[in-house]
């Protein structure tokens, strides 16, 4: 497949041109020539040539020149120099990880009685990564569960009402699964009727919801039945699983490949984005 780089016969169709893509950091790339597939972790000058290390799935790094020979999303690019501050400034309003305006100089919200929760720890610190300024803005604390189990009686001892709403981000909420069955009787609480919003995305776990692409992976391996879903997901990609602490870590690695919305799947975002709309459109 030729796809316009390297030396080819005058007689040949004229190369296409390719679109110039600055790099930026943790942009996924992958050089035809090697295969070689990671995230930009840092660019830099050599001998007065801008280059670029990429870091793979493995934690492995590569440096490479910027050019062409590159594919982006599948695509031919050619990668050219960052952007300088200046020009990336006037080129687009700053916005925020979740693709919102960035207010400049504003101050965060007093916080208000209304909360997002979210099932665990993992939850809560992607959602504050790619929310965080925005919820700030709003005065929204986000909390995690750890576990919905007892969903009823949580927001039972909550309180809600017009002026104290939540809104509940669920794991593998699918018709006919114990979370439907639980969110569905956690409704019946005094004062949820109005002032609770459940939602919730497919996957069994949160790590699911960031894009496999965003690590240079295909697709996430696939944990045979009654496995740990996490230490299953670890060990197919080749990292360390074999305790709690490996587990963090893993989760670490891949929260750093997050750098905005654009990272996580479609079927998270659009149920944040609802969350954080019932908790503060037409709110005081």
């Amino acid at each position: 497949m030729d796809y316009g780089w390297g030396a080819h016969d005058i007689s040949a169709p004229k190369r296409v041109q390719l679109a110039d893509v600055p790099v930026e950091k943790d942009m996924v790339l992958e050089d035809v020539q090697s295969g070689f597939v990671g995230a930009v972790v840092r660019v830099e000058k050599s001998g007065g040539l801008h280059v670029m290390v990429l870091e793979d799935r493995r934690g492995r790094t590569r440096t490479f020149r910027l050019g062409h020979g590159f594919l982006l999303d599948g695509r031919p690019v050619h990668v050219v120099a960052p952007l300088p501050a200046a020009r990336a400034a006037a080129s687009s309003p700053a916005r925020t990880a979740s693709g919102s305006v960035r207010v400049e100089n504003a101050r965060a919200r007093t916080a208000r009685a209304s909360r997002i929760w979210v099932e665990g720890q993992h939850d809560a610190e992607l959602v504050e990564k790619v929310w965080g300024d925005d919820l700030r803005l709003e005065g929204i604390v986000v909390e995690p569960l750890h576990g919905v189990d007892d969903l009823e009686g949580a927001i039972r001892a909550f309180g809600p009402g017009p002026q104290r709403r939540l809104g509940i981000l669920v794991d593998h909420l699918l018709p006919g699964t114990k979370e439907s069955r639980i969110a569905q009787h956690a409704m019946t609480a005094p004062g949820a009727r109005g002032n609770v919003l459940i939602v919730g995305h497919p996957y069994v776990d949160v790590w699911q919801a960031v894009k496999p692409a965003a690590l240079g992976l295909a697709a996430w391996p696939v944990v045979p039945r009654g496995q740990d879903w996490k230490t299953g997901i670890l060990a197919g990609l080749g990292w360390p699983h074999h305790d709690q602490a490996a587990v963090a870590n893993g989760w670490k690695r891949i929260l750093g490949r997050v750098g905005t919305y654009a990272d996580l799947e479609p079927s998270l975002l659009g149920r944040v984005e609802e969350v954080i709309d019932f908790l503060t459109v037409g709110a005081p």
